[in-house]
Formats: C-alpha cells, structure tokens, sequence
C-alpha cells in the first residue's frame, strides 16, 4: 500500500466514525460540508478545464443536496421545511446549469447559499438540536 492510499484509507476510517458516532444534528451539518467541499473541488476542476471531473463533483454535490432535501420532516418543520425543500430544489437546478455552463458564478452562488443554511443551522440551541432534524 502506496501512502497515498494508505492516506485515503486512513480517511475513509475518520469519516465513516465521525457518521458513526455524530448526531442527527452533526450529520445535516456534515452534509451541508459535503457539499460545500465538493462545489469547491467542482470550481477548481472547472478551472482547470477538466470537464469531467468536475461534472463528477458537480453531480455528488447534487446528491448531497438532495439527500438534505429528503431529510426534512415537513410534519415537525412545516412551513420553514417547505421553504428549505423549495431553496434545495432551486440549488440542485443551479448546480445543474453550472455544469452546462461551466459558470464558477453560480458554483458560488450555491456556495453561499449552503454557508447561509449552515449558519441557521449551527444557531439552533442545543436543546433543540434533537428534534432539528
């Protein structure tokens, strides 16, 4: 085993306990981080003209986006869930027309949006945390 392998197994290991041990709140932050990181590998793919790299990340950060999207409990947040719902659709329609375009405007865009989210996110007090999800 090269060390760079040694070094993608050492953190496939770090990832996979931080899901195992983090909380429902934890995850959806972690999620959120997903997907800001892949958008920011997107944009240096993008730049770096690697079409295909870059509609790879392109692609798994709609996924994240997505499963954040499918993670809302419209029963216990209603009408701040279903305007959530409506952001992630309208980030995951973004990210979509960046890849086509390969515009690293709208890459940012979604970017900040998910900061945005992130924020509100971590600003919910921890005794609510639990029922956040």
């Amino acid at each position: 085993m090269n060390s760079r392998q040694a070094l993608n197994a050492y953190s496939k290991v770090g990832v996979q306990s931080g899901v195992t041990d983090a909380s429902p709140h934890q995850l959806i932050s972690m999620l959120i981080a997903g997907a800001q990181d892949r958008i920011a590998e997107a944009r240096g793919a993008m730049e770096r003209q690697q079409v295909a790299r870059q509609g790879e990340l392109v692609g798994k950060a709609i996924s994240i986006v997505d499963n954040l999207r499918v993670s809302l409990d419209h029963n216990k947040g209603g009408e701040l869930a279903g305007n959530l719902g409506d952001l992630y659709d309208y980030m995951q329609r973004r990210l979509v027309e960046a890849n086509a375009t390969s515009d690293p405007a709208i890459l940012a865009e979604v970017h900040g949006l998910l900061g945005t989210v992130r924020e509100g996110w971590e600003a919910i007090p921890a005794e609510f945390r639990h029922s956040a999800t």
